[in-house]
């Protein structure tokens, strides 16, 4: 349990500096609390009246992944037969409901639901509702023992054969966000039998490398690895309890919105203020941060230190050999990923630094589609308040262009 509190610690320490630097003396105004910050996924969905199921999916390395799905929308479509498939993959210290945060207008996962799409949510190993395994628990290190180098190369395959599986059909949508980009990067280049089973690829803040993010988290990603693991151990990094998450909330409706949570949201990578509904800010704050591996974070900090994207570095040329049949850590190539792939970045992006996009975009070769939203920083694409109209109308539509494409044999990009 030492591993739970060292991660309460800290996160006690940060929420405790955010409120005193930020709250004054006398009174201090109080909001409601959103009953959808102590929700799950489904729960989530269900309050807001759409279908949902929820299915556990066991990985080729034992590892039990939780993955939500909103069949169809509360608009009735003419159109029958079968509904295109999108799955949607979170952040780093994310989960499945950054993708239905907002109000049903303004969170992607709904608004794919109500255009005709039957959408999947996906939660990678070691978040708030994949704490599973097979045979290790989650009280061992071993648990604890991968990266998103396993989310890639285990968790994405797994999830995308059991939709295929589920569904029926022979393709999907791929849909992610910052971390989620990562994986599909990795996963894309590194397994074309994969590849093949995706339509198109939509990534939101892309991250391959993080050379030049100037977010404060990259700030601490630059300390020593025994400096990492001295503060957090060598398990799970910021879960939040039931606890933790109960008095985060508290404080959250107890200051000004825009003082202790956007702060906390800021740690994120950035975002805008005006565009945000800080009215939902209780919600972000329950379910982010959702929690990860140290070793993930050991692997961002690898990332951060050498530039580029690369798998883990055990330490030791016999391990490295053991994971990845070579002494040193395998270097992704993203030129080798062929899958039809367009991609959305923010100018004001701390993690998805434009420096670190530009070469990114040299290297992704079949890229149908780049729009930068200059205004935009690292949260505005999941939480932004004119994602709707600046994004997500631009998904949908390459989407349906792609679908009557493949069935009239025609291949076109416009928007």
């Amino acid at each position: 349990m030492d591993f739970v509190l060292r991660n309460e610690m800290w996160l006690l320490i940060l929420v405790a500096h955010l409120f005193q630097r930020n709250v004054n003396s006398g009174h201090m105004r109080t909001t409601t609390v959103d009953p959808e910050a102590f929700m799950n996924i489904s729960e989530i969905i269900q309050h807001k009246r759409y279908p949902c199921e929820e299915y556990e999916v066991l990985t080729e390395d034992g590892y039990i992944l939780s993955v939500n799905r909103i069949p169809q929308g509360l608009v009735q479509l003419k159109k029958t037969g079968p509904r295109p498939v999108v799955l949607l993959q979170h952040g780093l210290l994310g989960d499945a409901s950054n993708w239905i945060s907002n109000l049903p207008n303004n969170s992607l996962g709904f608004i794919l639901a109500d255009a005709g799409f039957d959408v999947w949510l996906g939660n990678s190993r070691g978040n708030t509702w994949s704490r599973k395994h097979k045979t290790l628990s989650i009280d061992q290190d071993e648990f604890w023992a991968f990266s998103y180098d396993e989310m890639a190369r285990f968790d994405l395959p797994a999830v995308i054969n059991f939709i295929l599986q589920k569904t029926g059909q022979e393709k999907i949508y791929y849909v992610g966000y910052s971390q989620g980009t990562t994986m599909g990067f990795i996963a894309f280049s590194t397994m074309p039998e994969l590849a093949q089973k995706i339509k198109m690829y939509f990534a939101l803040a892309p991250i391959a490398t993080i050379k030049y993010a100037k977010s404060p988290g990259t700030k601490f990603l630059l300390l020593p690895d025994m400096m990492i693991k001295g503060l957090f151990g060598k398990r799970e990094f910021l879960y939040q309890t039931r606890f933790l998450r109960q008095f985060v909330v508290y404080l959250c409706s107890q200051v000004i919105m825009d003082q202790i949570c956007s702060n906390i949201m800021l740690l994120l990578g950035g975002f805008n203020p005006k565009n945000m509904n800080m009215s939902r800010a209780n919600v972000y704050v329950a379910h982010t941060p959702s929690g990860t591996s140290v070793q993930n974070i050991l692997h961002w900090s690898q990332a951060a230190n050498s530039g580029e994207l690369r798998a883990f570095d055990w330490g030791s040329e016999t391990k490295n050999l053991e994971k990845g049949n070579q002494p040193t850590p395998v270097r992704y190539k993203v030129r080798d990923m062929t899958v039809p792939t367009a991609i959305w970045t923010g100018g004001q992006d701390w993690l998805s630094n434009p420096d670190d996009v530009r070469t990114l975009l040299s290297e992704v070769t079949n890229l149908i589609y780049h729009k930068n939203i200059p205004e935009w920083a690292h949260v505005d694409f999941i939480w932004g308040l004119d994602a709707p109209h600046r994004m997500y109308n631009e998904i949908i539509h390459l989407m349906k262009q792609e679908d009557t494409s493949l069935s009239q044999g025609t291949i076109s990009v416009s928007l």
